[in-house]
């Protein structure tokens, strides 16, 4: 409880020093980055050595992929009934199948479950919300997007330049390794800086701005992301009879409200930004509520 009151405790901090004009509006774009090329990376090269290979492993990893499959098919079949536009299901199918696991996950991960629960949240993020990120989020900007197709190049090369991936790969080779005193110094202080980092950065860009025309699709969305997938996710693991940490961890990852780089892809390919602004700032708000009662079902 003290890690998730100092996790809130820095959204506000975020929030307030957006209202200061001292800190200029590109604030959380600078505080994403040193996140994504310092503090991430650091947290990974700590904490995947320490993962021990097992069956448990791959559970994050199934998870996620099952996940978004079966998030994906919820958003078709609900377009088709309700008759929803083109560009609306495009973003959908980019949001909720594809949870913020990494900038925000990974801190909320480090607050319920302790620093035992991140090397499988890492891998969650890494090798399931990433990864599907620049090959599935891809196919689905091809088919519903208007702007600029990213080609097949540019994604492998999205994927192998990423400054957390590139951190789990030599994580992964350097397991047998003991990092020198200076070395792990450095690494736990940077890993340090990522939950005040990240979640004044959320706390900074947040925002709750709602249209009437995207009040439906936004309902929908939240309700498969936050309630449903998550929810689906735990009866998986019950029936499968799996109650291990990294069952626990990938269940909470599977209830992370949309992703914002997903939401930044979106954009950018020309769909609708007034739902997309609504997904993660709404989402992001209402995840505080909806991740401390998952954390009791587990």
């Amino acid at each position: 409880m003290e890690n998730f009151i100092l996790t809130i405790s820095f959204l506000l901090m975020g929030t307030g020093l957006r209202r200061l004009s001292h800190f200029p509006k590109e604030t959380s774009q600078a505080l994403n980055l040193f996140a994504i090329y310092l503090s991430l990376p650091a947290l990974v090269l700590l904490k995947v050595p320490q993962l021990h290979f097992s069956s448990d492993v791959l559970v994050p990893v199934v998870m996620a992929w099952a996940m978004l499959a079966v998030s994906a098919l919820m958003i078709i079949i609900l377009g088709k009934i309700l008759g929803w536009e083109k560009e609306i299901i495009g973003v959908l199918l980019l949001l909720i199948p594809l949870g913020n696991t990494s900038f925000f996950g990974i801190p909320m991960v480090q607050s319920f479950f302790g620093e035992s629960g991140i090397p499988y949240a890492v891998l969650y993020d890494q090798l399931g919300s990433f990864l599907a990120l620049a090959t599935y989020g891809a196919v689905v900007l091809a088919l519903y997007g208007s702007g600029t197709k990213p080609a097949a190049a540019s994604v492998l090369t999205r994927v192998v330049s990423f400054p957390p991936f590139i951190a789990l790969i030599l994580a992964l080779a350097c397991r047998s390794l003991t990092f020198p005193a200076p070395l792990l110094a450095l690494l736990n202080a940077l890993a340090a800086t990522l939950v005040p980092v990240v979640m004044v950065a959320v706390g900074f860009q947040l925002s709750l701005r709602l249209s009437p025309e995207v009040m439906r699709p936004l309902g929908a969305g939240l309700i498969i992301k936050l309630i449903v997938a998550p929810l689906l996710a735990l009866v998986f693991c019950r029936i499968l009879g799996l109650s291990s940490l990294a069952a626990q961890v990938a269940i909470f990852e599977a209830g992370m409200p949309p992703m914002v780089s997903a939401g930044a892809l979106a954009i950018m390919a020309g769909l609708s930004p007034k739902l997309i602004a609504a997904l993660i700032g709404l989402g992001i708000v209402l995840s505080f509520i909806t991740l401390p009662l998952l954390s009791h079902l587990l």
